[in-house]
């Protein structure tokens, strides 16, 4: 199975398109700052205090809710183990993904007695 031309294209293309969108989100920001320093600078010279502004606001990632993440990893083992039950050469090798689904059902464990009271 071997890969084509198209193939090839496709990855550059989105390649292209994920660089186009990051460099034009770039541009945008430094016009934006661009914009902000001349209003600051005229108002200075008019007299006028201003404060001082971040250049950008701190973006703190919200943390993954444990109940989803406890959802997608037992949902993930328990299909995984039935896949590889149903499968007739891995009969052997259904109990690989358990300590997937057990992580997961820990996880919604955690979230029904710590998170879920907090709310």
């Amino acid at each position: 199975m071997g890969l084509s031309i198209g193939d090839g294209i496709i990855v550059v293309a989105l390649a292209a398109a994920f660089l186009g969108f990051f460099y034009f989100q770039h541009r945008d920001r430094q016009r934006r700052l661009e914009i902000i320093h001349q209003e600051r600078l005229a108002a200075m010279d008019k007299g006028i205090p201003l404060p001082e502004l971040p250049m950008d606001p701190p973006m703190l990632p919200k943390p993954p809710d444990p109940l989803i993440q406890g959802i997608i990893l037992l949902a993930l083992g328990t299909g995984s183990m039935i896949a590889l039950s149903l499968i007739s050469s891995a009969r052997t090798y259904w109990p690989m993904p358990l300590p997937l689904a057990l992580i997961g059902l820990g996880q919604m464990l955690y979230y029904f007695l710590t998170v879920h009271r907090e709310h």
